[in-house]
């Protein structure tokens, strides 16, 4: 009985990872079906008991996605099929049933010891909590969750929990459609210019980000790759650490360090770049201080807490070390909450087209966060980096300029 099993790359590290739950967020046309239907094929030869289920959002959309793919992949293995009950037998005896989410009373008193939730983000958690969990239970069946994310919703919190390192259990995958190699580039490409942004982010891109923020727009942000004259300035949002410098959380969902690299003139700000990361203590100052060498800002300001106490320790020592010093500028709130000072020092600017962006990888993570502040479960670690700027620069104007100055601050700042 050979099953011909060839994986693409990113399909064999989902299938070589030995965790029970395991969560995979993947773009359209990355394969995520074929790998479901081979786990789904040897799962049920190697188990002689409990149920194999394939579960769709609807009964209709298992039939149309798994059934025709099972019996092409499977046709060495499979004795039988009946398509009433959407049923399918192999040698061993073993029957694998495709499901639909929308009708969870038809999987009540089963006895799980495989399960794979298609387009989980389409389904209600009701049905994952109270049904099919339980029916994992007798036989400690394992479950692999696939699908696109549709925003954030209980896809994007499962995800999130599955990589947590406190979650032994789970592991979380993330791939997009170019991680198909089957896939021609060129024709992702050209869905790209013919869609939105949003939506190709959200479909080739696997992205978990929700529509509807609308506090910054897609249609205010504005590239350029010319550096413009003008002094660079750098302002860092750190994250915590504990007393051994470790970072106080290790988990994939924990805040990150964000160090804002911006040249500003009296036309606006240029964000050359946003270095972010979780990282140790001395590699986090290490970080700062390479910065700062390679930018040469004319002023350094550091959120003041006790993380920026942290940040200061092994920083002076490398400037003592290296012969060269700079001053770290304490940075503080204004007594104004998060989300006014960061919608004051920002929303303005970008919505009159006084930021602009240099192109780099680190424009893919700002975005996320900027089109999506300030909701909860979006970390906001870049975008508060960057709002710093607004208190750490000051651009000298000429006596000549005063009235304009004046015009320019009235325009780019507040809501």
């Amino acid at each position: 009985m050979d099953l011909n099993i060839e994986l693409l790359p990113w399909q064999q590290k989902v299938w070589d990872d030995p965790s029970r739950f395991r969560v995979v967020a993947a773009g359209r046309r990355t394969g995520k079906s074929r790998l479901a239907a081979y786990l789904l094929l040897v799962q049920a030869l190697q188990t002689d008991r409990g149920d194999i289920f394939y579960v769709a959002p609807t009964q209709g959309q298992a039939r149309d996605i798994m059934w025709s793919l099972l019996l092409e992949i499977g046709s060495q293995v499979i004795t039988g099929s009946h398509v009433n009950n959407m049923q399918i037998q192999l040698a061993n005896g073993t029957k694998i049933s495709l499901k639909g989410a929308d009708r969870p009373e038809t999987m009540r008193g089963s006895s799980i010891k495989f399960l794979v939730l298609d387009e989980y983000a389409d389904m209600k958690p009701e049905t994952w909590e109270l049904v099919l969990r339980p029916a994992l239970t007798d036989l400690k069946g394992s479950c692999l969750f696939i699908g696109t994310p549709v925003g954030r919703n209980h896809f994007h919190d499962l995800f999130i929990q599955a990589g947590r390192e406190d979650q032994v259990d789970y592991e979380s995958f993330h791939f997009t459609s170019y991680d198909n190699p089957i896939l021609e580039k060129s024709e992702i490409d050209s869905a790209k210019k013919s869609m939105s942004s949003f939506a190709f982010r959200q479909e080739f891109m696997a992205s978990f980000e929700a529509k509807g923020s609308e506090m910054f727009k897609e249609e205010w942000i504005q590239f350029d790759e010319e550096e413009p004259e003008g002094d660079y300035y750098i302002a860092i949002d750190p994250a915590g650490f504990n007393e051994s410098g470790q970072s106080r959380r290790k988990s994939k969902n924990l805040d990150s360090t964000a160090i804002a690299v911006v040249k500003v003139n009296r036309n606006g700000w240029w964000i050359k770049t946003i270095i972010s990361g979780r990282w140790e203590l001395k590699e986090t100052a290490k970080k700062i201080f390479d910065a700062v060498e390679k930018y040469r800002p004319v002023s350094v300001g550091i959120e003041r807490g006790i993380a920026r106490q942290a940040i200061m320790s092994p920083l002076t020592d490398m400037m003592r070390k290296t012969h060269r010093y700079f001053r770290c500028v304490e940075l503080t709130h204004g007594n104004k909450n998060k989300t006014d000072r960061i919608m004051w020092a920002l929303q303005g600017r970008f919505e009159n087209g006084a930021i602009k962006l240099n192109e780099g990888d680190w424009n893919d993570k700002f975005l996320d966060e900027l089109y999506q502040f300030p909701d909860p479960l979006t970390h906001d670690d870049t975008v508060d980096a960057l709002a710093y700027i607004d208190q750490l620069a000051q651009v000298a104007y000429a006596s000549d300029y005063e009235e304009e100055e004046h015009e320019y601050a009235e325009i780019l700042v507040g809501y």
